[in-house]
């Protein structure tokens, strides 16, 4: 859903000629990423529709600003963890998603395109992302940044709306993604299958309640578990309660991402030279 902007950020819409004059100046590359899975019987399973537009609306601002900034295609789908039950879902590995990664990326640094922030909107993605960075570092002392929007985001809500709502809302198929969806894309949200928030389901495969994904307790003490989402969640909701989003709660989510992808951006920037 790459859209034509004022001025152009989205590395697809530009011409060839205007990608070479564009990208001499080594300007800053986000790359959003995201999945395709399940998020709840009302929101989209594209969670990487959300990721690709913070980064195009952070982009126009950080250019408007004086940071030239341009979004690359978005990865659609994210690495493979807890959500393959999911009918229509697509994953891939996490080994191949390192390598998708590290190609796209020395695909950029090929040409000079050496500033790339990563916009990264999927759990599962985290690990792949650190491993990249991690050998670009000590292979050729280059700096690969990420910033995880939904893990931002959890720490951003009890300011915005208080501690116990918050609480309440907070989680897979609840907020961020629904409020966000809500204020982004409501077109794509359905209104008439917002579940009511429930319990999650708590036994594990040894009668241990479960504390997330992939963990439980044992008085106490976690305990790392094999298991698939839908051993817990209610059709993709984690404990969050859906019914408390709200596209209100999304604009002034939105409105401090973008303002943090694009302040960052421009911090990036004057640290790393063109």
């Amino acid at each position: 859903m790459a859209a034509l902007t004022k001025p152009k950020v989205h590395m697809g819409t530009l011409t060839g000629g205007e990608g070479r004059e564009a990208f001499a100046k080594n300007p800053i590359i986000l790359l959003p990423m995201g999945s395709h899975e399940d998020q709840g019987p009302h929101a989209p399973m594209g969670d990487y529709l959300l990721a690709e537009k913070v980064a195009e609306l952070a982009a126009i601002r950080a250019t408007e600003a004086g940071t030239p900034t341009y979004v690359a295609p978005v990865l659609p789908f994210g690495g493979a963890d807890w959500f393959g039950p999911m009918v229509g879902g697509i994953a891939i590995s996490q080994a191949t998603l390192i390598s998708v990664i590290t190609d796209m990326v020395e695909s950029l640094h090929r040409n000079g395109l050496t500033r790339i922030i990563v916009v990264n909107g999927h759990g599962g993605n985290v690990g792949p992302i650190a491993e990249v960075a991690r050998k670009l570092y000590l292979e050729k002392k280059v700096v690969l940044p990420s910033l995880y929007l939904w893990k931002i985001s959890y720490g951003l809500l009890p300011g915005l709306i208080g501690a116990e709502k918050a609480k309440a809302v907070s989680g897979h198929g609840s907020d961020p993604l629904t409020s966000i969806g809500l204020h982004l894309f409501p077109e794509l949200i359905r209104k008439d299958l917002i579940p009511e928030g429930k319990k999650l389901k708590n036994d594990s495969v040894l009668g241990l309640p479960y504390t997330g994904l992939g963990t439980a307790s044992f008085d106490g003490a976690e305990v790392g578990l094999p298991m698939e989402y839908d051993d817990t969640y209610h059709d993709g909701v984690a404990g969050g309660d859906p019914k408390l989003c709200s596209a209100e709660t999304g604009a002034v989510l939105v409105e401090k991402l973008t303002d943090i992808v694009a302040r960052f951006s421009a911090h990036f920037a004057s640290k790393i030279k063109a």
